[in-house]
């Protein structure tokens, strides 16, 4: 690393001609839509850097902030690495040996200090999760270790220059197969359930828990709602989307959003512009978009805007090469697209993130040329560098030589600090709020609304005792089912009751049973499309909730009331009528 200065270098000119950049971010959706990015200096009311500005003026806060801080801290403030370990000042050798090949250090605090970092996101998986290929470790297990990571986090950010603004602490937290905290939390349906609810104010009111939640635990943003329409059949995106319909969809982020960030939680809406309409995954190598302009204009990118519009606080590039608009160029370092598009047609005015940045597309450069390249295209925040050194050594170098203007790290620095003050002074809630009652019922109201019947009878039951099988490895929610179904009061017995099957993610026809009465897809439900059951229901996720909600309509207690949110071959949205 290369030598630290002893003095702040300020940003002068640069800095005044953002202030109105951040200050239109506190505007109503038109005005920041009709906003133009500032190209010159802000008028003469702008807030001098390092003076003293309201409380209540985040950008104003951000920009006197920058004012006073070295180099080294602004290139700091953009990267969000990952660390290893779950907890901040202990770790366990192992954690240590891999904390020293991401950066010299021993501990996920010494990585904070040195690098003078941000922020830090929270990483693991579940068996299911189609991102775990970039997964190198995990840092979750229970909320009270996660909390007790995240008050160490902070403690050591606390210590840094630009410590006055919050640490930004993120994960993907999307509920479904890509859900990072999965124990003692409330778990919401997947993306895909609410969508076949299409009920906003459900998808909402379970957010907003959601992001109760995540605060309890100290985590301050999170990558989520996917707002990518399924346009395809991508196995990558698949449950994790709300859907194939583009104003559907676009009601579902925004409703996730205002959710999320009602309880003082920033939103991501990710993956722009738009992972949903290619079947490749990004996380083995680069996708590619060959739709025409005006198709993802229409159909990919409503959603987004509806995001923006709902107030998201932050927009996740993604390794996609879009043909129509930057061919050859992965839109993470597209300026055609970050620059052109979501700022300039979009009008998005907060926080544009990397996708992982220890993914193929992004790992064809090293460390800190992608970083460079990623902030030049229009990033604001490096998400999971592979090697934290490097990418803050090569912004350092870049910022020193010239390569990397200082206006567009001063830039995306005072975008992120604007984003840590809108979170500021809100205190975090208890832990014992995770689970209560209210959030179960939100969760609960949007799981009963996304059941949906394919194929047989509009509720009434299943006839005698029930046998629930499942296909491979999901003995756990298979037991989940059987619980609530008995307290339905529906008999299960052992074998030679009425079958009900379960499949999830990744099954296919050959995980179908024959001799099932009752087929039930958890995941996407084109597997159905193959099933010979007469009677065929979706409930797109294998929650606690979700598997409650199915409970109800086998017993005959509840009417399935949702609609597949995506096309099955030979079968209907649902055979229910309203």
């Amino acid at each position: 690393m290369g030598p630290v200065s002893t003095t702040p270098r300020r940003a002068g000119v640069a800095l005044a001609a953002l202030t109105a950049l951040f200050v239109s971010g506190c505007t109503g959706p038109a005005e920041r839509r009709a906003a133009p990015v500032p190209t010159s200096a802000a008028p003469a009311d702008t807030p001098t850097p390092g003076a003293s500005v309201p409380a209540a003026d985040p950008a104003a806060r951000a920009v006197a902030l920058v004012g006073t801080l070295a180099d080294e801290d602004l290139v700091g403030q953009v990267l969000m690495p990952y660390a290893y370990g779950d907890a901040a000042t202990r770790v366990s050798p192992g954690s240590a040996a891999g904390n020293q090949a991401l950066g010299g250090v021993d501990t996920p605090a010494q990585m904070v200090e040195k690098y003078r970092l941000g922020g830090l996101i929270l990483v693991g998986f579940s068996a299911d999760d189609p991102t775990k290929g970039n997964q190198e470790t995990t840092n979750v297990d229970n909320p009270k270790q996660v909390r007790a990571l995240t008050d160490g986090l902070r403690g050591a950010a606390a210590r840094l220059p630009a410590g006055q603004a919050p640490f930004l602490i993120g994960t993907d937290q999307e509920y479904g197969v890509v859900t990072r905290v999965t124990d003692g939390v409330t778990l919401l349906p997947s993306a895909l359930a609410a969508g076949a609810a299409a009920r906003p104010e459900l998808t909402e009111a379970a957010w907003r828990a959601a992001g109760a939640e995540l605060a309890a635990m100290g985590i301050n943003l999170d990558f989520a709602p996917v707002a990518d329409v399924l346009a395809t059949r991508s196995t990558v995106i698949g449950s994790r989307s709300y859907g194939a319909d583009p104003k559907v969809t676009a009601g579902q982020v925004a409703g996730a959003v205002r959710g999320l960030q009602a309880a003082g939680v920033a939103a991501t809406v990710k993956h722009f512009p738009g992972h949903g309409h290619s079947a490749a995954d990004s996380h083995e190598g680069l996708p590619v978009l060959g739709q025409p302009r005006r198709t993802l204009e229409s159909g990919a990118w409503p959603p987004f805007s509806a995001g923006i519009d709902a107030g998201a606080m932050a927009v996740m590039s993604a390794h996609l090469d879009v043909r129509s608009v930057d061919p050859g160029t992965a839109a993470t370092f597209s300026h055609k697209l970050l620059t052109g598009v979501l700022r300039g047609q979009l009008g998005f005015r907060g926080v544009v993130i990397t996708d992982g940045m220890n993914m193929p597309p992004a790992k064809r450069w090293s460390p800190g040329e992608a970083a460079v390249r990623a902030l030049k295209a229009g990033n604001d925040l490096i998400l999971m560098p592979p090697h934290v050194g490097k990418a803050y050594d090569g912004l350092l170098a870049a910022l020193r030589d010239g390569s990397l203007p200082r206006a567009r790290l001063v830039e995306a620095a005072t975008r992120v600090l604007t984003m840590k003050f809108k979170l500021a002074d809100r205190p975090a809630p208890e832990l014992s709020t995770l689970g209560g009652p209210q959030h179960r019922k939100a969760v609960e109201d949007l799981a009963a609304a996304a059941v949906t019947v394919l194929r047989g009878a509009c509720g009434g039951g299943v006839r005698g005792p029930v046998t629930v099988s499942s296909s491979g490895g999901r003995d756990h929610t298979r037991a989940a089912l059987t619980e609530a179904l008995k307290a339905a009061g529906v008999e299960v017995v052992a074998g030679g009751g009425t079958v009900v099957h379960l499949v999830g993610y990744g099954d296919g026809a050959g995980d179908l049973r024959a001799d099932a009465a009752v087929t039930v897809a958890m995941d996407t439900p084109y597997v159905l499309a193959k099933a010979k059951s007469p009677t065929l229901l979706a409930t797109y996720s294998s929650s606690q909730a979700s598997m409650t909600a199915l409970a109800g309509v086998l017993a005959g207690k509840t009417r399935p009331e949702g609609r597949s949110p995506v096309r099955v071959t030979g079968l209907p949205a649902t055979t229910c009528r309203a």
